[in-house]
């Protein structure tokens, strides 16, 4: 604030803003001399003629207030209390632009501090602005006044705040450019505030009329059946014992994904290097216990194998001994956005919360995250989880898995768009009951008719592969394995 109110100062046109004389003259915007200098001068007046305080404008756009501003609405004086829409601007020449293109007939105000005072100015004059049927913000397009309109915005009545978009800054620059019309319409066509995440059904409807999704394929077919395959956008839990399976179920999956669909796979695992998660891959491909001495196969068929292009479409996570979530969420972005990978494997979940001083709060602030990732990068994931000991019988003598042995299950079963659970009685006496394992669908969130099936599984040795059903040929040591 400075001194006292500039008494002399006359209204002329700025040619330079588009704006006449008239439209001056009736929103006391006068010129004047202040200390030698050519100003610009904007009265603010609660009544029209008792003027409080003074913006000066000067010719390198610095600017001065004399008097008292207060939360006073520039041009408030000239509309009456009450009509059926009201446009508020964040500047003085903004407002005095589209009175201007409406020949002054519809109520126009702007608030007196710009976009940062704008939420301070409105709601001191609520009561005043809730007399207008339509409250409608044209604030500069800016990234400060589009906050500021969003802002004001949560203060309004729902359904009586519009926000005005413009192919211009504001709404100045399109009078400049002789864009009148489409300042006009772009008020008129001001679209109803509504916060960030609510959406009308009508607006879904395109969505809606889409046929249900079937998705990728599993490298099981009866769980392709049960599942309608997998999407972009899920979050996949897998949960076992130690040494039940689940390796084996997650690479033959993983070779499934780049042989059979051609697609991008990228693997997080924390329990081995990537060296013996490619030798797995490998040896699913082809049927093959790369990763197993002396168990049928040659270096020339790893080194053949290995050399295939699907390689070239297979990224791993080589962690140094570091499991830290924040950076794994930024390698999968990376890997999205850079890479186009869209499958993602992450084995295991647990690892990622073992440095943490409150492992199951570190577990739900991961899976909230990761929930929300799935679907802001649509893709696939699916992760393995550690589970608790259960009472009975344990998961590595067949013991049954349950949602709530997973470590974090709170949150894993919130998130997660399945769940699975892998049993295997590996302490069997029988050998054919220590290659044999169930599948368990646990959750099945898209539809719940999948929640509880069971698929058999065995493992094949020669081959190393999981395949559905029981009695499956085991290995024989007499027989020869052809490449």
């Amino acid at each position: 604030m400075s001194g006292s109110l500039i008494k002399a100062g006359a209204p002329q046109a700025i040619v330079a803003r588009g704006l006449t004389e008239e439209t001056c003259a009736k929103w006391q915007y006068l010129v004047a001399t202040y200390q030698g200098e050519p100003v610009q001068i904007a009265n603010y007046s609660a009544d029209g003629v008792n003027v409080v305080g003074q913006k000066l404008r000067f010719k390198d756009k610095r600017f001065l207030v004399k008097g008292s501003l207060g939360d006073l609405l520039y041009g408030q004086w000239l509309w009456r209390s009450k009509g059926r829409r009201i446009v508020i601007t964040e500047g003085e020449l903004d407002a005095m632009s589209i009175s201007q293109c409406f020949d002054h007939k519809w109520p126009v105000v702007s608030i007196p501090n710009g976009a940062s005072g704008a939420k301070k100015a409105i709601a001191a004059n609520l009561q005043w602005l809730l007399g207008f049927e339509e409250i409608v913000l044209c604030f500069d397009m800016d990234e400060a006044g589009q906050a500021a309109a969003k802002e004001c915005s949560g203060i309004l009545p729902p359904g009586r705040c519009k926000v005005a978009a413009l192919p211009l800054k504001d709404a100045n620059e399109m009078l400049k450019a002789s864009r009148t019309e489409e300042l006009v319409a772009c008020l008129w066509n001001a679209q109803e505030y509504r916060p960030d995440g609510i959406v009308l059904a009508r607006d879904v409807r395109e969505k809606v009329l889409k046929p249900p999704e079937e998705g990728l394929p599993w490298c099981l077919p009866s769980l392709s059946a049960a599942t309608y395959g997998r999407r972009y956008g899920e979050a996949v839990a897998l949960g076992a014992g130690t040494g039940v399976g689940k390796t084996t179920f997650l690479t033959q999956q993983i070779a499934f994904d780049l042989k059979e669909l051609g697609l991008s796979v990228a693997v997080f695992a924390f329990e081995q290097p990537p060296e013996e998660t490619v030798k797995r891959v490998a040896g699913q491909m082809v049927g093959k216990t790369f990763h197993i001495p002396k168990s049928g196969w040659t270096q020339s068929e790893l080194e053949v194998t290995t050399s295939r292009e699907e390689f070239d479409r297979f990224f791993l996570y080589d962690h140094f001994g570091a499991c830290d979530w924040e950076v794994v969420r930024e390698r999968i972005r990376y890997l999205r956005h850079s890479k186009g990978v869209r499958i993602f494997y992450l084995d295991h979940l647990t690892a990622l919360a073992a440095a943490s001083e409150d492992e199951r709060v570190a577990l739900e602030k991961i899976m909230a995250e990761l929930g929300s990732l799935v679907k802001e990068l649509s893709i696939w994931l699916l992760f393995v989880s550690h589970l608790a000991t259960p009472e009975g019988s344990p998961h590595e003598e067949g013991g049954r898995v349950k949602i709530r042995h997973f470590k974090g299950s709170r949150a894993i079963g919130f998130w997660s768009h399945f769940m699975f659970g892998l049993e295997r009685d590996q302490q069997s006496d029988a050998d054919g009951d220590k290659n044999t394992s169930v599948l368990r669908v646990l959750k099945d969130r898209p539809t719940g008719q999948s929640t509880g099936l069971t698929i058999p599984l065995t493992y094949d040795v020669p081959s190393g592969l999981l395949k559905e059903g029981l009695g499956v040929h085991l290995f024989n040591s007499e027989e020869k394995d052809p490449f």
